[in-house]
């Protein structure tokens, strides 16, 4: 098991370091992260939290998930890695200089 987990279902004022303290009273957290609005600042209701081991990111799941934190029911599952070769949309496959491949 991966020892890299999504948290969904945050509470919007819940900064990182509150995450961190929420999942540290079952396992070793190595880094919390709630993901923000990059204009606003605001929590996005997302975030990522790493543990020590897989076993600290199991005991997560198996206590927090479908969890109520802040009357917020919070969802905890290992994170999903990214796709290989995701690109964002000004990328193209041919090797060309912009979008028309030119």
């Amino acid at each position: 098991m991966q020892k890299s987990l999504f948290v969904a279902g945050l509470e919007w004022s819940i900064t990182s370091e509150e995450l961190g303290e929420i999942f540290s009273a079952h396992g070793e957290v190595e880094s919390a992260k709630v993901i923000t609005d990059k204009f606003t600042g605001r929590s996005k209701g997302f975030g990522f939290v790493d543990m020590a081991t897989a076993e600290d990111a199991a005991n997560c799941i198996k206590n927090l998930n479908d969890t109520t934190h802040k009357n917020r029911q919070i969802i905890v599952k290992v994170k999903e890695p990214k796709p290989a070769g995701e690109r964002s949309f000004r990328s193209n496959n041919n090797g060309g200089g912009d979008r028309r491949g030119w």
